[in-house]
């Protein structure tokens, strides 16, 4: 197992335990989510708000280029530092034609997203969900996210046909899919989350819009699989023997 490996186990772990507490803190210790109602985030500290500080954090880091945060190249890969033409580099041509056909698919995984997102509004709006049960589902997503990283992805499999994360197209669309239920939640809370995750969106779909070299391992050789030192993908050892 790669150290980016561990590391990202590590993170699935912690985000299973914060799915956990937050579970047993709907039943036992409901004043922890006080900061979800409107006009209360600065009234009293609670596990809320230390959950609030790690989620922007983690989407800071995804507009900031950097080799020194422990984060995988297919989130990084947006930033010219982490970009290495390819030896034998493809057609501009070809390149534009590979840049539309991935674009069509993520916006189709967009509108599959977009309908899930609606039922939910939905649903809140019936007072079927609660603002508390919009959170509990953003915090499922959040461990979702790394299911899909670390061990099978519905959307690669399915849709976008990408070999593995570091060349995927929507990595960084995570916290865009994780905080859309807050959407629907009237604080400042669940607002700031959402705001946030619709800049780091705005800003992957512009460098990609601008930039399609970097995403693709065509014109990009540090995206080649031979070039992986992430090795997140459960197929890595098995490729890299071979």
């Amino acid at each position: 197992m790669s150290q980016m490996r561990k590391i990202y186990m590590g993170r699935f772990v912690a985000r299973c335990l914060t799915l956990l507490a937050m579970t047993v803190c709907i039943f036992l210790a409901p004043e922890q989510f006080q900061p979800l109602e409107q006009g209360q985030f600065l009234t009293k500290l609670t596990l809320l708000h230390l959950l609030w500080i790690v989620w922007v954090f983690d989407m800071l880091f995804q507009l900031i280029p950097s080799s020194k945060i422990v984060t995988a190249l297919g989130s990084q890969k947006s930033f010219w530092v982490h970009f290495r033409k390819a030896h034998s580099p493809i057609s501009l041509q070809q390149l534009s034609q590979r840049a539309k056909a991935a674009a069509k698919r993520a916006y189709v995984v967009f509108v599959i997203w977009a309908a899930l997102t609606a039922a939910l509004g939905w649903l809140h709006a019936k007072a079927v969900l609660s603002d508390i049960g919009l959170l509990w589902i953003s915090t499922f997503f959040y461990v979702c996210d790394l299911i899909c990283v670390l061990f099978w992805c519905p959307f690669r499999h399915f849709i976008m046909k990408n070999r593995c994360c570091t060349t995927c197209r929507i990595f960084n669309w995570d916290h865009l899919m994780m905080f859309s239920p807050m959407l629907f939640v009237d604080s400042f809370f669940a607002r700031s989350l959402a705001i946030l995750a619709v800049i780091v969106f705005v800003v992957w779909e512009f460098t990609a819009f601008r930039h399609p070299e970097r995403f693709d391992e065509g014109t990009n050789q540090a995206l080649k699989c031979a070039e992986c030192t992430d090795l997140l993908c459960i197929n890595a050892k098995k490729i890299h023997k071979a």
